[in-house]
């Protein structure tokens, strides 16, 4: 493997790559067999790793742009916000129209009608600057053990547990960092086990706690393999009160 970077933190960065690319990720232990389309999933994607970014920040911000909203008005905001407010990557980056998020000191000058601008409503952005605002103690966070990042996390105002599963896995490579509170998954993966439309959240809690303590791992398979329940009403809908 051979990985090259440009800028501040590019010796950061082309050390981290390996844990990138899920190199530290340990399956050993998973219990597959528990469970019979478990197994299947797992013969299916033997070589499934989670990757481990060690970055907090960069995890969180587009976890909470992506609360409560249909995907498609997440990815457009959070898209938005980088081109409004981040900068061109360096070396050839720029030359392939690649660009950097807005670093924390960026984030917390954002105005508020900027962030409406963006599409982005007051409720997610106050939890993004308040986040950005603590910044340096969040990157922290990186550096301890999943269940008290948990902890520090869910700390601050506007990060519950759906969107502190969705920094873990990403920034710890948290194996068991299942999105209860999602709006598809405990469906989705409920649908997969058991055959079943409508399990809820406390439903798949029961699915999944054989498999502690790889709980995502079951849920990931779950989406790589393209699992869904049948889908018979309208999909939540684009909002378009906000400005942008």
């Amino acid at each position: 493997m051979t990985a090259t970077a440009w800028g501040h933190g590019a010796d950061w960065v082309v050390a981290a790559v390996p844990a990138m690319l899920g190199a530290e990720d340990d399956p050993a232990g998973f219990p597959a067999d528990r469970h019979a389309r478990v197994a299947e999933l797992a013969r299916r994607f033997p070589n499934l790793r989670l990757p481990r970014t060690g970055l907090v920040m960069e995890s969180l911000v587009p976890a909470v742009i992506e609360q409560r909203v249909a995907g498609t008005e997440a990815f457009a905001g959070y898209r938005r916000l980088v081109h409004f407010f981040g900068e061109r990557a360096p070396g050839p980056g720029e030359g392939l129209r690649l660009w950097v998020a807005p670093n924390p000191e960026v984030l917390v000058r954002i105005p508020s009608w900027d962030w409406l601008r963006l599409g982005i409503d007051p409720a997610r952005s106050r939890a993004v600057v308040g986040a950005a605002r603590v910044a340096s103690s969040l990157e922290r966070a990186a550096r301890v053990p999943t269940a008290e990042a948990d902890r520090r996390l869910r700390s601050l105002p506007g990060i519950g547990v759906w969107t502190s599963a969705e920094v873990r896995v990403r920034s710890h490579g948290d194996a068991d960092a299942v999105s209860f509170g999602d709006y598809n998954v405990a469906r989705d993966v409920g649908w997969a086990l058991t055959g079943r439309d409508g399990v809820d959240d406390d439903g798949l809690a029961e699915l999944l706690e054989p498999f502690r303590p790889h709980r995502y791992r079951v849920q990931r398979l779950v989406e790589l393999a393209g699992l869904r329940r049948p889908r018979r009403g309208a999909r939540m809908p684009r909002r378009t009160h906000l400005p942008v």
